[in-house]
């Protein structure tokens, strides 16, 4: 059977990230989390204390950017492939709300984005992937057999947020998670650098009131009719 490449973008919180690794285990194909890449960058500017409360210095970040490394680990135990920056396992530590909050204003700094982007293109270069994450369809893959553009209302996303948080024991509140899904959804449409947008071609799909499981088999049959074709 041939394989296809599958690029996934959309918004924060549309659930593209559980999509993925959904399809991915269903075709056997791999799969990568471009977002975990972009908020270890992230963590690694706190750490360094170039972004963090009133604080951003892009530049002190560039320069250090020879000294980022990251790569995926398979776990087999979770069943898809954890973060690891510089050999340590932040897979936890990216998730939580300080990276969520710094990780749009990382992601504008145009020498990330290329970094991240080469990265990106030199793992799915033999096709049988899905990536997920911003620029998928429109820079990183814009010849993808499948393009998908996933959307929701910001309040329903923020509610999906909030719950996943507190599932975590993180001490948040739904407002904050609300302000903080508008602010990201604004600086990853308006940045100059790889804009949040359709791609040419992608299926639009919003999720706002539909289950795991029925958007799974949707787009799941989407994939088997294009890779049929191919």
């Amino acid at each position: 059977m041939n394989r296809i490449t599958i690029a996934i973008d959309g918004f924060s919180s549309t659930g593209k990230s559980t999509l993925a690794k959904q399809l991915a285990k269903e075709l056997g194909y791999v799969y990568v989390d471009t977002g975990a890449m972009y908020r270890a960058v992230t963590l690694f500017a706190i750490r360094h204390g170039h972004i963090g409360g009133e604080r951003s210095n892009g530049e002190a970040l560039v320069k250090l950017l020879p000294n980022i490394k990251l790569h995926f680990e398979y776990n087999d135990d979770l069943g898809y492939s954890e973060m690891y920056l510089n050999g340590e396992n932040v897979e936890k530590e990216i998730r939580g709300m300080d990276v969520s909050k710094h990780v749009s204003h990382v992601a504008e700094i145009e020498q990330v984005r290329y970094k991240l982007v080469e990265q990106q293109k030199e793992m799915g270069k033999e096709k049988g992937v899905v990536m997920d994450g911003r620029d998928i369809g429109t820079v990183v893959f814009p010849d993808a057999e499948l393009k998908i553009f996933m959307t929701a209302s910001p309040q329903k996303r923020a509610y999906r947020r909030y719950k996943e948080l507190l599932d975590r024991g993180e001490t948040v509140t739904y407002a904050d998670i609300l302000e903080n899904v508008e602010k990201r959804d604004y600086i990853d449409s308006h940045r100059a650098a790889s804009p949040l947008k359709k791609a040419e071609g992608a299926i639009v799909f919003d999720n706002s009131d539909m289950g795991l499981k029925e958007q799974f088999e949707r787009i799941h049959n989407y994939a088997l009719r294009i890779i049929a074709k191919t």
